[in-house]
């Protein structure tokens, strides 16, 4: 089983939570919950590996770990 951040961003005007993986480029969804969001990220992880494994391509894995920062200024 493999592992992936999601990066869960709130939407401020609509509500809502925008979520996008990074290390699978172009893996973005949205969820009117933040559970909602993470279910609706969790299918997208699904089916951008499958289509990368259809297609023969290599399944990036993530080796980063990402660090979220506050700042002030």
């Amino acid at each position: 089983m493999r592992r992936y951040t999601v990066l869960l961003i709130p939407d401020a005007e609509d509500g809502g939570f925008t979520a996008t993986v990074p290390t699978l480029p172009g893996c973005v969804t949205e969820g009117d919950t933040l559970a909602e969001a993470l279910d609706h990220a969790r299918d997208a992880i699904r089916l951008y590996i499958e289509d990368l494994e259809s297609q023969g391509e290599p399944v990036p894995e993530e080796t980063v770990t990402l660090a979220l920062a506050t700042i002030e200024a």
